[in-house]
């Protein structure tokens, strides 16, 4: 990869943490003023159609993109995705965008913990301790003692360890399968899981939240389309750092829009998390560069 290719990855995985976080923004509106699983499904139903669209037109159409040896994988894989994003998006109602993203940004140590018992890979003492040192990172910011073990404060941690593992599976799943197959069983499998679910759910939706959720739904599609080219021009290690950019534009978002505040305990315990996350992918850069 040339260095301006990776700079020009860099800049697209800004681009693309800042999609999400407004998706995540009007997400916790539209989830606060109706069911969490309409809207999730709604939603679903344009990446749905946008993953058809694109498949449709790669060589094979959705034949090719659909053929898999590991259905039961690949579908587990979409229904656990989509389950999560409603977990999330819960989270974002009952806790607010800034300390739900300050807990979330575990996940990628909640990777490297689980990388072992699902991928065989293996985990030095430097990343676990690093692990570790995140997940205290993770305990400042549900205060010990002032409601650690309320429910509420379980939400965003659940959905990170879901995403956690919807990320290992899709490694794994990319031993046999093309990452346009994954792509395509995410959308439609997700579609199909989340209509059987949230139809039942269905309200009246104002005019002008409707006009959110086609901004919500196109978020979504511009949000896969830019990470989709963001590893076409660089390494993911190169980029993936710069993931963590979208705590600081949805907590921006969280204390400017809805008017949420920002503890001390969470800004600590998020630079913990955030700090012991960076060491972890630094460590695998490394252990890949020594290897190669």
């Amino acid at each position: 990869m040339s260095e301006q290719n990776t700079r020009a990855g860099i800049w697209l995985m800004v681009l693309t943490t800042f999609i999400f976080a407004m998706q995540d923004g009007i997400s916790r509106h539209l989830a606060g003023e109706y069911n969490v699983l309409m809207v999730v499904m709604i939603r679903y139903w344009f990446f749905a159609s946008f993953v058809m669209v694109v498949a449709s037109r790669k060589a094979g159409g959705l034949r090719a993109a659909a053929a898999t040896s590991q259905p039961w994988l690949q579908g587990f894989r979409a229904v656990l995705l989509v389950a999560e994003i409603c977990v999330a998006i819960l989270g974002f109602t009952l806790l607010g965008l800034v300390e739900s993203h300050a807990v979330f940004a575990c996940y990628p140590l909640l990777v490297a913990a689980l990388s072992g018992p699902v991928l065989g890979e293996q985990v030095g003492w430097r990343r676990w301790t690093a692990i570790g040192i995140g997940f205290v990172g993770v305990v400042i910011i549900l205060e010990p003692g002032f409601g650690v073990f309320d429910p509420l404060a379980i939400v965003p941690l659940v959905s990170a360890l879901m995403f956690a593992l919807y990320g290992l599976l899709t490694r794994y799943a990319a031993r046999r399968d093309m990452a346009a197959t994954s792509f395509f069983w995410t959308g439609t499998v997700g579609a199909v899981a989340m209509t059987a679910v949230g139809i039942w759910f269905w309200e009246p939706m104002t005019g002008r939240d409707w006009i959110w959720m086609g901004v919500l739904c196109l978020t979504g599609a511009a949000g896969h389309f830019t990470l989709i080219k963001t590893y076409e021009l660089a390494e993911a290690s190169a980029v993936q750092p710069f993931a963590y950019l979208q705590l600081v534009f949805a907590s921006t978002l969280g204390l400017v829009v809805f008017n949420e505040n920002m503890e001390l305990n969470v800004v600590i315990g998020a630079a913990i998390v955030v700090a012991a996350g960076l060491f972890t992918l630094w460590r695998a850069r490394a252990l890949e560069a020594d290897e190669s």
